[in-house]
């Protein structure tokens, strides 16, 4: 009867000691990250607050804060508005320089003209440059040897990706097909247009990212919304707000997931070669409403926009309500924190770094505007494990803000090169930084 009662007394203790380290656990996540944030009531307020950080670049040899073990460069500098990244396979790194094609219809009124204000403080409001370079090879201080213009006269061009030897490029309004060969500096060959994408004099999320499934059949492209929470009408949101597949075999597209306001940065999971994304979740809820979030794509999942945020809680803006649709809305995997503006997304599937950093996802932070105390302005890292979240946010790049609240650069796109460092764009700094382990 002793052995019994030790036994149960054991148990117990065990259990005890679990539930302590999983508070321990649940307690080291800040209030909006990670699989369960703890979200507060709605606090919408008549004149939302607008908090951008305004731009004071990069001086000398100035440049952001590294993780302990980790040392910074700038890969390439003096770019023009750097936003995306893709990695060829021989090495050639290439830049989407890009900013927003005009949108005549976006912004209207006194709401909109405060918003272009404070965007162009941010160093946000720029003509495009509509082109993607290509820089080529690293001299021994990290730094490309060489530019040069790949393709020119593209419309606000994001995504990249190649499949065989076909580069596909998302501009604002289309997915672009260029003949690629390995090695060329230059495609002069125009594009053929391979799938219209919603664009118009709204546009409000202009950026289309893209990328194709590992055995290459089929393509996924973001579009996001054309308003913060549908105040344009539902009529102006068709086919946004979404993830879309293309068969490039038949030229067949259908909606693969929804309700995903603005979706950007889109990865395969290592291990479990998984579909993931980051999206920019709804603002003028309050500082911490509604938190972006990094989440594995569901075939046919619908994720609330704009009727629900994180799950079933209902967005009583929305003037036509879904009550159908907001029962069918999936919870996202893990919160990212309130107004980061999460864009660029890479998991990390090279062997550079130390083991801790394999397998997780690196997120280029914008960071915010409708916050009183900034968020984002950073490169956060997620540990993964068999597949999934593994634990708390790291800070992996910082340093993008001065002390004062003033903007050095403000990061986006993200990307692993062939020597396994990471690249990050910097698009107000003008900057491609490169950051590999101490010493190397």
């Amino acid at each position: 009867m002793r052995t019994a009662t030790l036994s149960l007394a054991a148990c117990a203790a065990a259990l005890a000691q679990y539930a302590l380290a999983q508070y321990a656990l649940a307690q080291s996540y800040p209030a909006s990250w990670g699989p369960n944030p703890s979200l507060p009531e709605p606090n919408k307020k008549l004149i939302p607050t607008v908090n951008v950080a305004p731009v004071e670049r990069w001086k000398g040899d100035d440049k952001p804060l590294p993780a302990s073990g980790f040392s910074v460069s700038a890969y390439a500098r003096d770019l023009d508005h750097p936003r995306w990244l893709y990695v060829l396979p021989n090495g050639d790194v290439l830049v989407a320089e890009t900013a927003a094609p005009p949108k005549p219809e976006d912004g209207k009124g006194i709401k909109g003209a405060i918003m272009k204000h404070e965007m162009k403080k941010a160093g946000s409001v720029t003509p495009s440059a509509n082109r993607i370079t290509l820089l080529r090879d690293i001299d021994e201080r990290g730094v490309a040897k060489t530019r040069g213009t790949f393709i020119k006269d593209l419309n606000s061009p994001f995504g990249m990706v190649l499949v065989d030897k076909d580069l596909y490029v998302a501009n604002t309004d289309a997915v672009v097909r260029f003949p690629y060969n390995e090695g060329a500096t230059s495609i002069s060959a125009a594009g053929i247009k391979v799938l219209d994408l919603p664009a118009g004099p709204i546009n409000h999320h202009w950026t289309k990212n893209i990328t194709a499934s590992p055995d290459g059949r089929f393509l996924y492209v973001t579009v996001g919304s054309n308003s913060n929470v549908a105040e344009n009408g539902m009529d102006k949101e068709e086919g946004r707000a979404a993830i879309w597949e293309y068969e490039r075999a038949t030229g067949k597209s259908r909606l693969f997931a929804t309700g995903l306001r603005n979706a950007n940065g889109m990865a395969w999971e290592p291990k479990t070669k998984a579909l993931w994304t980051v999206v920019n979740e709804r603002d003028e809820l309050g500082e911490d409403l509604v938190p972006d979030y990094l989440t594995s794509v569901k075939d046919g999942a619908f994720y609330g926009w704009p009727y629900s945020y994180y799950g079933q809680r209902v967005d009583t803006r929305v003037k036509s309500p879904r009550p159908d649709l907001v029962a069918k809305a999936v919870m996202p995997d893990y919160a990212l924190g309130g107004h980061t503006a999460s864009l660029g997304l890479a998991f990390y599937d090279a062997k550079l770094f130390p083991a801790s950093w394999q397998g997780g996802a690196f997120i280029g932070q914008h960071g915010s505007w409708n916050r009183k105390e900034f968020s984002g302005y950073k490169v956060a890292f997620v540990p993964f494990a068999e597949g999934r979240p593994s634990g708390p946010p790291v800070d992996f790049l910082s340093g993008f803000l001065t002390r004062d609240g003033k903007a050095k650069g403000r990061p986006v796109g993200v990307a692993v090169d062939k020597t396994g460092a990471l690249l990050v764009a910097d698009d107000v700094g003008n900057v491609v930084w490169r950051v590999v382990p101490a010493g190397r």
